[in-house]
């Protein structure tokens, strides 16, 4: 009997692609530089297991060309100021090449972060500090205002509004104004979350990343809500560089700080080979930017204030601190003097510990000559990769991890020791360049409300609502139950 061509040609790419994955496998398994390397058989097998356990849900995750390490020793080996380690191809996934945080090669990196690095040192972050202090005045005036008709405050909104309130007043000069919003931001926030699921699949099929994002829009938001998503966030980071640009060009400036994104797109006089990028390229790193602020910060306020508010004890000695400091409860909350305060600093590092703005793996190259991890051996070019969550919840450095404990920071000899695992923002040359802005906005706005409200009462939140979805930014689950607070003499909180 003879079949048709298309048939036998069909059978044949069937049986050539069987053979390729079983020739796959069977190298991954038997013969792979890392196959001495313990771990689960089936996610040394293939990049499949990976890609279904980032999509469903947070687990220790290594694939045929990586190895996933656990123990703050290898953290300071990979990551410190002049590593030569780049990041994976897993940062492709954003879609982001040219933003700062995706640049994979060590050299791009270090030109790119130069020309970022001056908006958030400790200096620039204290002359804007006037900007923080601004979005906590808001979120307390709200608070106040929800407390004197009887109602609930939705701290897990406000929250992450003071933190792109913050950041786009300060990148593009035209602040978004989420806490001035009835919902304070809600549909921005379920935007960017819904970013999330995109980089897992597009990690695995990059062939369908060009493919998805060259679709136009309303075709993408019909085969896949969060392509179209990303595709409206990548539509509004490139609409914001080009207002940025247009003001520029008009010549209509007037402030005497220039925006980040002005001064990115301006010459710099004092770098005269400074290549002024296009609106194109400066849409990733927006996008970037705006990501990064939306629940990062967000995450570590609500963990800090669900936690203090949920416990006498510490709420007590958190408001005795903060009244010695500032007897006046109407005064402003300086910067300085609240990151001095021992016991509010330690409440914000327990924050920070238990909230994992970024919970999952940081992948990395091996960089030339290979690099032995617990006596194993890792080839260059194969993967290492480590978590924050790993880290954070190591009982050798945090008895007890999952308990919120500020007095594990209060002896300085046990927190010296302990800081060797506290990677809230990573550590070294690819460190978050966010970090004092953000110390600045944890310090500021917690301090803030924690001095002028010293009755709040959080809502009954589960373990269900408190879990996190790892996009590689942390996020609560879609449908949980949001934090909110009420004083405890108006009211129950919603």
């Amino acid at each position: 009997m003879q079949y048709p061509a298309w048939i036998l040609l069909l059978g044949a790419t069937g049986a050539y692609l069987a053979i390729k994955l079983m020739s796959t496998v069977i190298y991954n398994l038997y013969f792979h530089p890392l196959a001495k390397v313990p771990g689960p058989k089936i996610a040394a097998a293939t990049y499949l297991y990976q890609t279904y356990f980032s999509l469903v849900g947070p687990v220790v995750r290594i694939t045929p060309d990586e190895v996933h390490l656990c123990d703050a020793d290898n953290y300071e080996i990979i990551n410190f100021v002049g590593s030569k380690y780049p990041k994976s191809a897993l940062y492709d996934a954003f879609g982001i090449g040219y933003s700062t945080f995706s640049t994979r090669s060590v050299e791009t990196h270090r030109i790119r972060r130069g020309a970022l690095n001056p908006f958030f040192s400790r200096k620039m972050v204290l002359q804007l500090e006037h900007i923080v202090q601004d979005k906590a005045e808001k979120v307390s005036a709200l608070t106040a205002k929800a407390f004197a008709s009887g109602k609930a405050m939705n701290l897990h909104y406000a929250f992450r509004a003071v933190s792109v309130d913050v950041i786009t007043e300060y990148a593009f000069a035209g602040c978004y104004d989420l806490l001035d919003r009835p919902d304070l931001g809600q549909h921005f926030f379920e935007m960017i979350q819904g970013l999330g699921p995109t980089m897992w699949v597009f990690q695995q099929w990059p062939a369908l990343q060009k493919f998805a994002l060259g679709l136009p829009p309303v075709i993408a938001k019909a085969l896949s809500a969060p392509i179209g998503q990303v595709l409206e966030m990548t539509e509004h980071c490139r609409k914001q560089c080009a207002a940025v640009k247009e003001v520029l060009d008009s010549g209509k400036t007037s402030d005497e700080r220039p925006s980040i994104f002005q001064a990115l797109l301006s010459p710099n006089e004092k770098d005269p080979d400074y290549v002024v990028p296009s609106v194109d390229d400066l849409k990733d790193e927006a996008y970037s930017m705006l990501a990064a602020a939306a629940d990062t910060t967000g995450n570590a306020m609500t963990v800090s204030a669900y936690k203090v508010v949920s416990d006498p004890e510490i709420y007590a000695k958190v408001k005795q601190e903060l009244e010695v400091a500032f007897p006046d409860a109407n005064a402003t909350l300086d910067f300085i003097t609240l990151e001095s305060l021992p016991y509010l600093s330690a409440v914000i590092k327990e924050g920070l510990r238990l909230s994992f703005g970024v919970p999952g793996r940081l992948p990395r190259d091996v960089p030339d000559g290979g690099q032995v991890f617990n006596g194993v051996f890792i080839p260059a070019g194969y993967t290492v990769s480590m978590s924050s969550w790993v880290l954070h919840q190591d009982p050798e450095y945090f008895p007890d991890p999952q308990r919120f404990d500020p007095g594990r920071w209060l002896d300085a000899k046990e927190a010296r020791r302990i800081e060797k695992a506290f990677v809230p923002f990573g550590k070294g040359t690819r460190g978050c360049v966010g970090m004092p802005l953000a110390y600045c906005e944890l310090y500021v706005t917690l301090g803030t409300l924690f001095r002028r409200f010293g009755d709040m009462k959080s809502n009954v939140l589960t373990r269900e609502d408190l879990v996190y979805d790892d996009h590689f930014s942390g996020y609560h689950p879609v449908g949980a139950t949001k934090f909110h607070v009420s004083s405890e003499s108006s009211g129950k909180a919603e």
